[in-house]
């Protein structure tokens, strides 16, 4: 796995737990007057994040029902299939997710949750080939890919 930074953050005292993986969705309306918005508020919408540690501050919040934890985190991978011809360890792709085959059983991994459309990722691992064919004809692969 590459090296990755990590980032403190508030999270859900119920969800603050090491190795926790969630999407973070971006700022809601409860958190307007909120003193530490912008440490909850620091990650990137629509990204996949994990927990590697939590810290024993906590803060009263009025979105959360059991306050707020600090967390470290960082950007989780994601498992994802693409174009074969893409499926090179250590190469920059950029995702661009045109399928809407939602009916198939691959869509989830054709587009997983976490993927910003349109962004560049770093394919860190190639785990095999895809177990269906894809409808449109084209030779999938299953890799873990990083933000770049």
């Amino acid at each position: 796995m590459a090296d990755s930074k990590t980032k403190v953050t508030l999270i859900g005292t119920m969800m603050a737990k090491e190795g926790i993986e969630f999407i973070y969705e971006g700022e809601v309306a409860g958190c307007d007057s909120c003193k530490v918005k912008k440490t909850c508020n620091n990650l990137l919408a629509g990204r996949k994040y994990r927990i590697v540690s939590v810290r024993t501050t906590h803060h009263e919040c009025t979105v959360h029902l059991d306050s707020a934890t600090a967390v470290e985190v960082m950007e989780a991978p994601i498992t994802a299939l693409i174009n074969a011809e893409m499926a090179m360890v250590n190469s920059k792709i950029r995702l661009e997710l045109s399928c809407n085959r939602d009916e198939c059983r691959s869509y989830p991994l054709c587009r997983p949750d976490g993927i910003v459309n349109g962004e560049k990722y770093i394919v860190s691992e190639v785990l095999g080939n895809a177990s269906d064919i894809c409808e449109k004809g084209r030779a999938l692969k299953m890799v873990e890919i990083r933000p770049a």
